[in-house]
């Protein structure tokens, strides 16, 4: 046999877990023991990453942190970040923001999807009217802590907050939303062919006029797809009166933020909405949209399907296409037959749906 020809041995791939604070530590654990149920072909290394290590020793990230996870790791699981024996979140600013921004992963990309009409509180709104995506830049706006504090505590008190918008920042996230609108189809198989750039840009002129610019230019490349604009206020009434007349959705940081909060309610909830931190060729990270849920942490109810939809997502993007489908189809069985938490309509607790799935993805 030529040698050449010979298959190659497919290397596992690495993930780093960080299950994080509050639900997260309960929710995690059941996404990991969905990849392992689904027989992909992963290695799973667990970091300690969050409050409880921040209180113990004031770490939050090692020195080479960063360096290593993209050195070392295919892609990296999260789960949330937040706990009120940190006042100051300095912790989650610094792991969650710090993974975001230097680790360069410019894309948040936030899939909209509803698995089952009883999830949506709208009237008439069928699973095939809400599948959507909405891509988000992750490494400038307001979030970059431009700004500061003059004369605080004083009557004469002056805050400014600065939003950043640099045009490679928002050139590539524009070029991504194209990008993927071409190499994506909806659930149903019908392909995607509607790009809709977000701002407010007759209130923000000068960065919405930078977006506005940019968008104009790189739409003209890909003729073939519909480009679309809305202003923030008018997407967030259109996304509730009908949203089945978006497909994608690319807008800042801010708004990416505030919207799909929204989205997440025409889904189930944030308990049933994925995520992943893209940046194209390079170790990404994927999170649950929900953060950390102190009131119910400790408590097994919290919705892990977020996680498992997040964990779905993360085999498909190291090419694992097949696993990720078997979960998928898990958890649209688990919400038709009510085998779910309280907040969808089930009676389980967080660790009883994530068994429920974890055996429904280990059948053949």
């Amino acid at each position: 046999m030529d040698s050449k020809k010979e298959p190659q041995e497919r290397r596992k791939k690495r993930i780093a877990v960080i299950p994080g604070d509050g639900i997260g530590q309960e929710v995690i654990p059941q996404a990991v023991k969905v990849i392992q149920a689904s027989g992909a072909d992963v290695e799973l290394t667990d970091f300690d990453w969050g409050a409880d290590r921040y209180l113990r020793d004031q770490l939050t990230v090692p020195p080479d942190g960063f360096a290593m996870l993209g050195r070392d790791f295919d892609a990296i699981l999260v789960g949330a970040f937040g706990d009120p024996r940190v006042k100051t979140n300095i912790h989650a600013k610094e792991i969650l923001l710090g993974m975001r921004f230097k680790m360069d992963l410019y894309a948040n990309v936030r899939p909209v999807r509803l698995l089952d009409a009883a999830l949506c509180p709208l009237k008439g709104v069928e699973p095939k009217d809400v599948d959507f995506v909405v891509l988000r830049e992750n490494t400038e706006g307001v979030y970059t802590d431009a700004g500061g504090v003059f004369k605080q505590g004083t009557p004469d008190e002056i805050a400014t907050q600065e939003d950043i918008n640099t045009r490679k920042g928002v050139e590539r996230i524009i070029r991504y939303a194209f990008q993927y609108c071409e190499r994506h189809t909806k659930l149903d198989g019908s392909p995607r062919n509607k790009v809709l750039m977000c701002d407010k840009s007759n209130a923000m002129t000068h960065a919405g006029g930078l977006w506005q610019r940019v968008f104009k230019e790189v739409s003209g490349e890909y003729p073939q797809i519909i480009a679309q604009h809305m202003y923030v206020d008018a997407l967030c009434m259109q996304m509730v009166r009908d949203p089945r007349q978006f497909d994608v959705i690319v807008t800042n940081n801010m708004f990416g933020d505030i919207i799909t909060d929204l989205a997440a309610g025409l889904q189930g909830g944030l308990g049933m909405a994925a995520s992943g931190n893209i940046h194209p060729g390079k170790t990404s990270m994927f999170e649950p949209v929900h953060g950390s849920a102190p009131p119910i942490a400790g408590k097994n109810m919290a919705n892990p399907f977020g996680s498992i939809l997040t964990a779905a997502m993360m085999l498909a993007h190291l090419g694992m296409a097949k696993e990720a489908q078997k979960i998928e189809a898990a958890v649209l069985g688990a919400v038709r037959q009510k085998k779910t938490t309280q907040d969808i309509g089930g009676k389980l607790e967080t660790t009883e749906a994530g068994e429920w799935v974890a055996n429904q993805v280990s059948h053949p």
